[in-house]
Formats: structure tokens, sequence, C-alpha cells
């Protein structure tokens, strides 16, 4: 064997173990290390086992294997492993992605939030759906169809609005035509020779406005200290109505007082005399009481006004 060959075979060998070495590495990584979770997608877009997972951007573990989940083959079951260090807690959102056009999807996961709690080994991560290309290209479609649509309404209203303006321009050069400005100049000359003709009785007008504006002027001068008399007069009577009102309403208030002195003067002298009050009133009734019967009296014998003595009764003739 010569020395080329041995060489060459060096190389190898040390290549082949360095590419062992490395691998071991990795999934050493990973195995050793790595903390496993689970999430569920309807549409996993080409993700495999061996593509990144990336936490808020960075690379923070590999897929480990994408199949149907055995509950519900609707969906998809993603298991992965992240390194222990990365902070996925219980508002993380798993979702599918790439880092760019040509690069293989990736396995994106937010951040979530910083007092929330952390997942635990083997939990699974929320997940949130990202549209399909085939998702995208119908809408995109659909926007198309609704643009091509609404190009053809468009075109059709500015048809109609390129008609209306052609009226509207054909409208106009008729009104601009020569027979309309011979008339439009026509009215400018009449207009001028009348401004001519009433010019005299225009200037004096203006003469009259400008005299009744200095007479104006003028009475305003002489009303100033009229208006300012009758500023002094107007305060001098608030004054003294002022002070009326003050002396008035002191008055009343000493008459209430004295009003209310009286009162309860005459409540006393009531409350002292009730005994008296009763028996003048008692007095009154027995009075009355006898002028009733004085009264019956009278009505039945008037004659007792002039006789003493009642006459004897009349026997009756046997």
């Amino acid at each position: 064997m010569t020395t080329e060959a041995k060489v060459g075979i060096f190389v190898l060998g040390s290549l082949a173990l360095l590419a062992y070495t490395l691998i071991h590495l990795v999934n050493a990584e990973f195995r050793g290390g790595g903390v496993p979770y689970r999430t569920y997608l309807s549409y996993a877009g080409g993700l495999e086992a061996g593509n990144d997972v990336l936490f808020a951007g960075i690379t923070a573990g590999k897929v480990t294997a994408v199949r149907p989940w055995a509950e519900d083959p609707t969906r998809i079951e993603v298991l992965l492993q992240l390194k222990k260090e990365i902070p996925v807690n219980e508002k993380s959102v798993a979702k599918l992605g790439s880092v760019s056009l040509m690069s293989d999807p990736a396995l994106m996961i937010t951040p979530g939030g910083n007092q929330v709690p952390r997942l635990r080994a083997g939990a699974v991560i929320p997940s949130e759906e990202s549209p399909s290309i085939d998702q995208i290209t119908s809408e995109i479609a659909t926007v198309a169809n609704n643009a091509n649509d609404l190009i053809v309404q468009a075109k059709g209203e500015l048809g109609g609005v390129s008609t209306d303006a052609r009226t509207l321009l054909a409208n106009l050069n008729a009104m601009t035509g020569q027979n309309n400005q011979k008339q439009v100049a026509s009215l400018l000359q009449q207009m001028n020779g009348l401004v001519g003709d009433e010019r005299p009785k225009i200037d004096h007008i203006a003469d009259q406005l400008s005299a009744l504006t200095q007479h104006a002027d003028a009475l305003t001068a002489k009303m100033g200290p009229v208006i300012d008399h009758a500023d002094g007069t107007i305060q001098n009577a608030n004054a003294t109505i002022g002070d009326l009102r003050t002396k008035d309403l002191a008055e009343l208030q000493s008459t209430l007082k004295e009003a209310t002195t009286v009162l309860a003067s005459m409540q006393v002298i009531l409350r002292g005399n009730d005994s008296k009050l009763d028996d003048t009133v008692e007095n009154l009734r027995i009075a009355t009481e006898n002028l009733d019967q004085l009264t019956d009296s009278l009505k039945q014998r008037p004659w007792s006004l002039v006789r003493i003595k009642q006459e004897k009764d009349r026997k009756v003739p046997q």
C-alpha cells in the first residue's frame, strides 16, 4: 500500500470520526438535557422530525415526531424537545412558521407572559393555526374576483360620468357662444350707461350719508354725559332703595318680635284665667237658657207683661 493510500484512509477515518462525534454531541444535548412537550395542529405544512423549534425567534430545540393524533386523526400531534432553560409558560402559543421563504418549516413558540407559571415536562403547549398556502391562494383568488367585479362596475360608472361631462361641456359651450357673448357685452354696456347716468344721484346720496354720519357722531358725543348722569342717578336710586329696604326689614323684625311677645303674654293670661273663663262661659249658658225660657213664656202668656197675677181659669158651665 502506497503512502498516498494510507493518507487518504487516515483522512477519511478522521472525517467519519468527527461526524460521529458531532452527531453524538447534538443528540446528547437534546436527549440528555432536553424537556419534552407536545402540541396539536390541524395543518402541519411539511413539518417533520428534526426541524427547528424557535422560542421568540431563537433556536430552542428540535421536533422529534410528527404524526396523526390517535384520539382525533383530524389533528396532527407534534412532539418536541426544548432546552431546559427555555421558559415555556401557560400563555405560550405554538404555531407553524418558517424563518424565510426558502427555509424549511419550523415550529414557532411565543414567549407568553413574565408572571405566568411555567409548563411542566410533557405538557401540551396551546396552539394557533396558521393559514395554509391553499387558503392564502383561495383568498387571493377571491380578492382578485372581487377586484375584477369592482373594475367592471367602475368602468360602467365612469362611462356614465364621461357622458355627463360631455353634456356639461356642450352646455358650457352653448352658454359661452358668440350670441351669448354679444348679449353679455350689450348688458355690460347698458350697465355702464346706467351707472354714468345715475352717478350724480349716487354722489348726492353718498354726501347725505356722510352728513348723517357726522350728525350721529355729534349726537353720540352729546349723549355721553347724559348716559353718565343717568348711571349716577340709577346708582343713587339703588343705594336709596337698599337703605329703605334695610330699614323696613329692621322695623319688620322688631314688629314681629313685639307681636311674639304680646302673643306670649296673652297665652300666659289665658292659661291663668282658664277657670274664670269656664265660669263665665257657664254663666252665659245659664243666662241663655233663662232667656229662652222667658221667650217661650212670653209667647204663651203675652199678658204677663201687663198683669202681675194670672187670672183664674174659667169654669165650664154645667
